[in-house]
């Protein structure tokens, strides 16, 4: 139960207290920014306004809200951001599972539990010790869930700079890491943001299979694989489906060659431990998945959000991409006649793509309204 204190707090010792609390609870790291995001607020309409965010219309939906957290929060004058590592040695080397097109390679954050619940229920705990030690203070925890620029706020505190594929890279660990943050009204010292490192290395930029960051710092969601097969509901535009390869949730591509996680340190958490049901499996296997094994063996994962029809679009565009084989040929066929139309139009064109397209599909059909490649 939290009590009003009545003595006057030490903030120094305060956040200091914030910082070595984190760590108890399993942060890596915890520091403190103050809530000045003009600058990022900046970069940020001005990729709304080059319609980068693609279909992520909740980019723009809370307007100045995401990038000013006194609007959002009321009060809020500090932000308490918090780093918890998600790489796993367990996953096996993710780029032996690109090199190989019959495997499903699903991004390295998802193959856990879902952390949006576990970065939560670990702030709320470490809200419940500044309660118990403070009093009364007003507060709000968030992990990727709410108008939030957690990248920037973090680049302020000081846990990373946003490196030239935009996300956030610590010299110390790398970039395999979630985020979490408290808005505050607490009028803790601020920490020191940290330098930017990357130099003149553009091996991410290089690596993006679809070319999706079209310059340093600047990433345009319509052509990056996260998006198309996360955010995405509609079709994935044809003549990107053969650059996605066997990636069927998310991409990890830029985060693979980028020199500084060569200091990644594997993640100790739990529910962050790889499942065997989605890790690194037999692309035929997945698809075989009727929508109850799907949702009985997502639960609790990240993945589930998507839902079956954009999960069995995903897989069939990797299969679309991998060797011609009779095994793959048959499963796509097994669905072509069956499921939702955006399922049935990913496997035509997937059997097109091992030339056993299906007499109804052509260029001009309703179900691909875009012109046919390989």
């Amino acid at each position: 139960m939290v009590a009003v204190r009545s003595e006057p707090i030490d903030f120094q010792q305060l956040a200091a207290n914030i910082k070595r609390w984190g760590r108890e609870l399993g942060f890596q790291e915890v520091r403190i920014a103050d809530t000045d995001l003009k600058a990022a607020e900046t970069h940020l309409f001005r990729w709304l306004a080059l319609n980068r965010h693609g279909e992520m219309t909740y980019m723009k939906r809370h307007g100045q809200r995401r990038s000013r957290p006194g609007e959002l929060l009321p009060g809020t004058i500090r932000v308490i951001s918090a780093r918890l590592n998600y790489w796993t040695d367990q996953a096996g080397g993710a780029d032996l599972v690109l090199e190989n097109p019959a495997l499903a390679y699903v991004s390295r954050y998802a193959l856990g539990r879902d952390y949006h619940r576990l970065i939560r229920r670990r702030l709320q705990q470490l809200a419940d010790r500044i309660g118990r030690d403070c009093g009364t203070f007003g507060y709000r925890a968030f992990s990727d869930s709410a108008p939030v620029l957690e990248k920037a706020l973090a680049e302020k505190a000081g846990l990373g700079w946003i490196g030239k594929h935009t996300n956030l890279i610590n010299k110390d660990l790398g970039s395999w890491f979630f985020l979490g943050e408290i808005y505050t009204d607490l009028p803790l010292p601020v920490d020191s943001a940290a330098g930017n490192h990357c130099g003149t290395c553009r091996a991410c930029i290089d690596a993006c299979p679809t070319g999706a960051i079209v310059g340093p710092y600047q990433l345009d969601a319509r052509r990056c694989i996260s998006y198309l097969t996360i955010e995405l509901r509609g079709p994935i535009p044809v003549h990107l489906r053969p650059l996605i390869g066997n990636r069927i949730f998310g991409c990890d591509d830029c985060q693979i060659v980028c020199p500084w996680n060569r200091y990644a340190r594997p993640t100790r958490e739990p529910d962050l431990m790889p499942r065997h049901a989605v890790t690194d499996r037999d692309l035929v296997w997945l698809f075989r998945w009727s929508e109850q094994e799907f949702l009985d063996r997502t639960a609790g994962s990240a993945i589930r959000r998507i839902g079956y029809d954009c999960w069995l679009r995903n897989i069939a565009v990797a299969l679309g991409n991998a060797p011609t084989s009779a095994e793959i040929v048959t499963a796509l066929q097994s669905r072509l006649d069956r499921g939702s139309a955006l399922v049935r139009e990913h496997v035509a064109w997937a059997l097109t793509r091992h030339r056993h397209a299906p007499p109804f599909y052509s260029s001009g059909s309703v179900g691909s309204r875009m012109k046919l490649s390989r």
